[in-house]
């Protein structure tokens, strides 16, 4: 089923429980946010599904710099989107109270997202592939662990740079219910699989490390 009723669509979906019956459902449920919500619903650069089709057929929609095939299709976290014709780029993120929106970045940025390391796996030959949460997986001689997050450079097809989930380091919790809050990791607990992060001075909590992503 490619539908579902707009007042089962997931929490942290930013689109108001009245309108239409149905919504599109995407290929990601969970952890995603349609092509067709994103560009129809939230930045509203099209009215219908037939006019989103058209500037994807257009290829003028790029997501992670690639041209965009479905508007079923669903971005993930960090993802970036390029509007061709008016040169406008965003980023899907995480706001304050736990819904998608987009943050507008500049078009460098767009080149490049953020993912969490979630498996390493050393295949044949010695080369060790790293797989993401984006469902990504590359073949990298770069040191990280996981649990650490990575700097994807899509020009090049491959991960820049590492990111350590470290004491010091920001990071940005992205499920549960303290998803979309951002502070600096205090402390580590391996063994409980615990982080406390410092959102300001006077408020600090308790994260799944599964919960939270390093980001720079």
């Amino acid at each position: 089923m490619t539908h579902l009723k707009r007042q089962k669509v997931p929490k942290n979906w930013p689109l108001n429980r009245k309108g239409t019956t149905f919504v599109v459902k995407g290929t990601n449920l969970k952890s995603g946010l349609p092509l067709l919500v994103v560009l129809r619903d939230i930045l509203k650069i099209a009215k219908t599904r037939k006019e989103v089709k058209t500037a994807l057929n257009s290829k003028f929609i790029l997501v992670n710099s690639k041209p965009a095939k479905d508007e079923k299709n669903s971005m993930t976290l960090f993802d970036t989107l390029s509007i061709i014709p008016s040169k406008k780029h965003y980023r899907l993120v995480f706001n304050e109270k736990g819904k998608f929106g987009l943050e507008e970045i500049k078009e460098n940025e767009s080149l490049k997202k953020i993912a969490k390391t979630v498996d390493k796996k050393v295949l044949k030959e010695k080369r060790v592939q790293i797989n993401l949460s984006d469902g990504r997986n590359y073949f990298s001689d770069i040191k990280c662990n996981v649990n650490d997050s990575v700097v994807v450079d899509f020009k090049n097809n491959k991960i820049e740079k590492c990111v350590p989930l470290k004491e010091g380091v920001k990071g940005n919790v992205f499920k549960g219910k303290h998803a979309g809050k951002t502070g600096i990791v205090k402390k580590i607990d391996k063994e409980r699989k615990i982080v406390k992060l410092e959102l300001n001075k006077d408020e600090t909590i308790n994260v799944l490390i599964s919960f939270l992503i390093a980001v720079e």
